[in-house]
């Protein structure tokens, strides 16, 4: 398979990630004085955080998605607040996804938006007052962990029980966004995903750990059949392994960088070779919506959603997040 779009050296310290340790270390003393300098807002209705520590698909989105339909189940009025990635609006603006395109909002807002109202901006403290003013009663800030300009009542961290940590260091040297020990201080919850193969649970000892995995929820379109996928997320690969996962006979598959905006030449190769072979055209949610809508009745989507190994646990801390509803 092919390796993902974040750059290989992430994954081990080599020469290129030694020589880019100076940048690093600029990287993390302008974080951490942003974090010192930087009085918190603090709204008044509970937020909820699902971030991570490193750069790259660790399953945010989905669990992102997976808390605010469980909150909605709870029968609470659930907003959630995401910059926005990959968008030109900066936003306040609540997410139409009948309207929105993902060039304007980002791609994973179109998909937050639904399972529950989702607003877009750059300036979370904004975002979090209009979707209060909306009627939000309790917020879900979506990739927020390192923002410090927002105070968070409940903060879940995603890390990816296969990749784990890299190479440890700071961007751009390697795929840490802040130092381990740093993040863990501020972290409630650690939601490993799939697999501990890194053996990431000694290293989040002491913090809460909800287990939980993705599955496909529509992998019977897929079983049996021969596909030819492409991704243009965090790390392709789990992608293409879950498509084996479900049944599918991956004839061919294509890695493209996260919230890739697809050429039209670069689509016309891929219907070209899976109409050549006779193969399903198969790509995730997240790529699926950068889609232009004559290009999506011709490419078949494959969901996944979080599920949880202990619920239980998971409502708990639902409820300590809650805690400041009124």
């Amino acid at each position: 398979m092919p390796p993902p779009p974040t750059p290989e050296f992430w994954a081990r310290r080599g020469v290129l990630s030694t020589l880019l340790q100076p940048a690093a270390w600029l990287y993390g003393m302008a974080a951490l004085a942003r974090r010192r300098w930087t009085t918190p807002w603090r709204a008044p209705v509970p937020v909820i955080c699902v971030g991570n520590f490193l750069a790259g698909g660790a399953g945010k989105t989905p669990v992102t998605l997976s808390l605010a339909r469980r909150l909605r189940e709870r029968g609470c009025r659930v907003h959630i607040v995401s910059r926005g990635y990959g968008g030109r609006l900066p936003g306040p603006a609540l997410v139409d996804p009948a309207r929105h395109t993902a060039n304007e909002v980002g791609d994973e807002p179109l998909l937050l938006a639904e399972a529950a109202p989702c607003w877009v901006a750059r300036d979370r403290i904004a975002g979090a007052k209009a979707a209060i003013a909306a009627g939000a009663e309790l917020l879900l800030l979506d990739d927020g962990f390192q923002n410090p300009t927002l105070a968070k009542d409940l903060s879940l961290v995603v890390i990816d029980g296969g990749y784990g940590f890299g190479n440890g260091r700071l961007l751009p040297a390697g795929p840490m966004r802040e130092p381990l020990a740093q993040g863990l201080a501020r972290a409630d919850a650690i939601v490993l995903m799939g697999d501990d193969t890194a053996g990431l649970a000694a290293s989040v000892a002491g913090k809460l750990l909800l287990r939980a995995r993705l599955v496909p929820e529509n992998g019977r379109d897929v079983a049996g059949r021969t596909v030819i996928a492409f991704a243009g997320i965090g790390r392709p690969v789990k992608f293409f392994a879950t498509l084996e996962g479900a049944g599918a006979r991956l004839l061919a598959w294509h890695a493209f960088p996260d919230h890739h905006r697809y050429a039209e030449d670069e689509l016309a190769r891929l219907l070209a070779e899976a109409g050549s072979a006779g193969a399903m055209l198969v790509t995730t949610a997240k790529d699926w919506v950068r889609l232009s809508p004559n290009v999506r009745t011709r490419v078949h989507s494959l969901q996944v959603v979080v599920a949880w190994e202990d619920a239980t646990l998971l409502d708990a801390l639902l409820d300590r997040g809650e805690a400041k509803r009124s």
